[in-house]
């Protein structure tokens, strides 16, 4: 018996160590050299759905509070907050999320993409509110996060060199959910590879 329990132990073990690597690699993943004009950096915090509520779920709050800690404190960092609202009358992502931003002490600028339902249409409604920034960081789970740099990669090339990498990945930070994260994330990333490859 307690050899078996060494053995569940070990597995359990290994797939908290996979699904480290693997979210340690995605947000490693897509990023540029941070070059770009002068400006402030750009943090896009993108959102995840939300029940019918007033408040910010865990995992957004936890996106906004990665957000604020990846902000850099030498320079001007603008909050872009992306997602619709996934009922019709309750608040935007977005929305939820700047308040909870607020509460967590950000004074800085703010802007809101409230009006995407998928990861594509967030960078393709933020691409305007983030082309003059100095520095761009996507915020979100990591291979969330590496799945919105790809397609910002496919539709605007001339922005790529400005990605850097956010502080969404830590050593131990959901450290059992990790796995999860990891093997929907990939097969999320698998399925996106393929429909940008077949639209072209």
């Amino acid at each position: 018996m307690r050899r078996f329990g060494l053995v569940i132990l070990g597995l359990v073990g290994c797939l908290v160590a996979w699904g480290e690597f693997v979210n340690w690699w995605a947000s490693r993943r897509y990023l540029g050299s941070g070059a770009g004009p002068d400006g402030p950096e750009a943090v896009v915090v993108l959102g995840y759905r939300n029940k019918h509520t007033s408040r910010a779920n865990a995992l957004n709050r936890w996106r906004v509070r990665a957000a604020l800690r990846s902000a850099d404190a030498s320079a001007q960092s603008r909050f872009v907050f992306c997602g619709g609202s996934a009922f019709s009358d309750s608040p935007s992502e977005a929305v939820l999320m700047a308040r909870y931003a607020a509460e967590r002490g950000f004074r800085g600028p703010m802007e809101l993409e409230d009006r995407s339902r998928t990861t594509w249409q967030n960078i393709d409604n933020a691409v305007p509110l983030i082309e003059d920034a100095a520095r761009i960081k996507i915020v979100s789970n990591p291979l969330h996060a590496l799945k919105a740099r790809m397609h910002l990669h496919r539709i605007r090339p001339d922005l790529v060199q400005r990605l850097v990498r956010a502080d969404d990945y830590r050593l131990g930070e959901w450290a059992l959910l990790k796995p999860v994260f990891a093997a929907y994330g990939l097969w999320d990333l698998r399925a996106a590879t393929r429909l940008l490859k077949e639209s072209g």
